[in-house]
């Protein structure tokens, strides 16, 4: 659980994410987290759903989602990017949007866009169990598993690749894996659980 103490700032929330307050508190639905109405087209369009509230206001708000592990990620002035169901609340004056990811959206079965969050300040991401940060360098690139990826910073490039992983090395596989593939310099945030990916096993 997530305690945010609150001085008549904002934060913006995935609705029903907030389970307990203190103080006066405001509550107010938003567009779904993309910035006025071209964030909230493109959302629909892209199929990237997350139905977003504003909090407000002198006291103490509770935040939880399905008693997931909540990381906290401090942004200065760079780009988080996020699966929207792993957005649980960020800071108002962030900037929240889509982006284009190619093909590692269809793997997931979740489209081919990611929810971006942007500026300065503080954004809590979940993760089923801890989440881990791996660093990736030019001379250490990374494949991660579509189902266990969260979100990344910084300079990366990801690509979408077929390959084969532990479990089908070891008969528990029923077809061709995927991974996902970054390279440069960045962080990325991954859960040691897998989600059911289309993609995990075509």
């Amino acid at each position: 659980m997530l305690a945010v103490d609150m001085t008549g700032d904002a934060v913006k929330a995935k609705n029903g994410a907030m389970v307990a307050y203190d103080g006066q508190m405001s509550f107010k639905k938003m567009t779904g987290g993309g910035e006025g109405l071209r964030g909230m087209v493109t959302r629909r369009l892209t199929g990237e759903q997350m139905a977003v509230m504003e909090v407000k206001g002198h006291g103490t708000c509770y935040f939880a989602d399905r008693a997931s592990e909540i990381n906290l990620v401090r942004l200065q002035g760079e780009k988080l990017y996020v699966e929207a169901s792993n957005l649980l609340c960020t800071d108002a004056a962030l900037r929240t949007g889509t982006t284009f990811t190619g093909m590692r959206g269809a793997s997931q079965g979740n489209g081919l866009f990611t929810t971006t969050v942007e500026g300065t300040g503080q954004a809590a991401i979940t993760s089923d169990g801890p989440a881990v940060v791996l660093r990736v360098t030019k001379q250490y690139p990374l494949q991660v598993d579509p189902g266990a990826y969260i979100a990344h910073t910084g300079g990366l490039k990801q690509h979408f690749q077929s390959g084969v992983n532990f479990r089908t090395l070891i008969g528990e596989g029923s077809g061709e894996a995927f991974q996902i593939r970054f390279e440069g310099e960045g962080l990325v945030y991954v859960q040691p659980s897998e989600r059911n990916t289309v993609g995990g096993e075509v």
